[in-house]
């Protein structure tokens, strides 16, 4: 089943040292031309093109049909959307701040009942692999769940190009099953929630509080 699937690009900067452009960006479009070529429908979204403003006001803080246009537009593809991948390098042991505060702007009914992949990538030896970790618990808590095969690319810059294509000398075969390994469990769990999610016994979603946070509490022994 072909399915609508959002790639996250966790980066803003776009200067190095030590490489001039983003290496996520490599690792994003990467992503993106193998689901595109396995049948699916693929979007990019950048961080930089959703000027954020510098006082923090999340889309949910916003009567209807109040919010900033790109706020609206970007929570109504993450609402139709099947399935995610969240593209991030690694700051102080944890995802990238960008996606983190770009991701906060929406409440977790939007990501809710629907899996996500995480892919992390570095300039150097560990490719990420401690901010996977740590994106486990914050995407969970935001409801997109992560499938249990992570993507970690070390040393990027050798393997992709601007364009995220190979580089001369990369064994294409390995790097392709290695991904393909995470993105078929998330085509796999994306498929059977949105199938799930057409029955009857699908429309109604649970959820962790309806009125109030504190409905997440134990019950008081006063």
């Amino acid at each position: 089943m072909a399915l609508n699937l959002l790639i996250f690009l966790g980066s803003v900067r776009t200067s190095g040292p030590p490489f001039p452009a983003r290496l996520g960006e490599r690792v994003a479009l990467y992503s993106a031309q193998q689901l595109t070529a396995a049948g699916h429908k693929v979007t990019v979204i950048d961080p930089l093109d959703y000027p954020l403003g510098e006082q923090f006001k999340p889309h949910f803080a916003y009567s209807a049909d109040k919010a900033p246009p790109a706020l609206q537009q970007l929570s109504e593809r993450i609402k139709n959307a099947d399935g995610y991948v969240m593209v991030s390098p690694e700051y102080n042991h944890s995802m990238s701040p960008a996606l983190a505060h770009l991701l906060n702007h929406f409440g977790s009914s939007l990501f809710s009942y629907k899996p996500c992949a995480i892919v992390t990538y570095s300039a150097g030896q560990w490719g990420g692999v401690r901010a996977a970790v740590n994106m486990r618990s914050f995407l969970s808590e935001l409801g997109c769940l992560p499938v249990s095969a992570m993507i970690h690319v070390p040393h990027a810059q050798l393997i992709l190009n601007a364009n995220g294509a190979y580089l001369e000398g990369v064994n294409e075969e390995q790097w392709q099953s290695y991904f393909a390994r995470t993105f078929s469990q998330l085509t796999w769990w994306a498929n059977a929630t949105k199938e799930y999610a057409r029955r009857s016994d699908g429309q109604s979603k649970p959820s962790a509080f309806t009125s109030h946070p504190a409905q997440r509490n134990a019950p008081s022994q006063d």
